[in-house]
């Protein structure tokens, strides 16, 4: 009889038992999964757009940046260029590829290479940066580059956006670039390169992922750098009426 109970007891336990170790690990499971990294992906158009200048320059122009990764680490496609309709012909063309961890709770560090195709010889420069939201929201990226001819320079990008409406959305863009050393087979001097300010009028025609915009853009070389251009030929000052969209995926 002592037997017979001490059967059904194991038995008991065992039907309780069973089910809930097996509903525990369930759940340690299920919460080990949701610790998991959400991995991403993306690409977006923050430019893509055609510019007519004040002395009749037709250039196509776009910035785009694809990533993949998790919060805690991302890897990045950063490509840039201006390319001339009329000559058929890159003015400039620069690709990143870097990876990207956040450092704060608003700014990120970067760090990878960069190629460019400048006017002149091609380019390879090591890169590290921060990107993130700086107080009253300012959007900004910020570079330090080394190439491999030895050069040193950096840049900052900085934006803004004032939400009009709920649609229409107004941005500010300034783009300006320092040259630590002279690299005059690119026609870059030492000092202050260049600016670029922008000011873009956009309506969000679906939510976010296709805006189309209307704008301004204003560029111009500094020092040493205007030299060189205008010893070969070319101007230091150009103004540009833009029409283009934003696009992400």
């Amino acid at each position: 009889m002592s037997r017979i109970r001490l059967l059904g007891a194991v038995s008991l336990l065992v039907s309780i038992g069973f089910p809930t170790a097996l509903a525990a690990q369930e759940m340690i499971s299920d919460t080990t999964a949701r610790k998991q990294p959400l991995t991403t992906w993306g690409v977006q158009l923050e430019e893509f757009e055609y510019r007519y200048s004040d002395d009749d320059e037709e250039l196509g122009v776009w910035e785009a940046d694809s990533f993949y990764g998790t919060d805690e680490l991302k890897l990045r496609w950063i490509s840039k260029g201006e390319y001339s309709l009329e000559e058929r012909a890159y003015e400039s063309l620069e690709n990143q590829l870097v990876g990207q961890v956040p450092i704060s709770k608003f700014f990120d560090a970067k760090a990878g290479v960069r190629f460019d195709t400048p006017e002149g010889p091609d380019r390879t420069y090591a890169v590290l940066g921060v990107v993130g939201l700086a107080p009253q929201w300012f959007e900004i990226d910020a570079n330090l580059y080394m190439s491999d001819e030895g050069d040193t320079s950096a840049d900052l990008d900085a934006e803004y956006e004032w939400l009009l409406t709920n649609y229409w959305i107004l941005y500010a863009t300034l783009d300006a670039t320092v040259a630590f050393s002279e690299d005059r087979e690119i026609g870059v001097g030492k000092g202050l390169v260049s600016t670029e300010t922008g000011l873009r009028l956009s309506y969000d025609l679906i939510d976010r992922t296709f805006s189309p915009y209307v704008g301004v853009v204003h560029e111009r070389k500094y020092g040493d750098t205007a030299d060189f251009a205008k010893a070969g030929g070319g101007g230091t000052e150009d103004w540009f009426a833009v029409i283009g969209a934003r696009i992400a995926f």
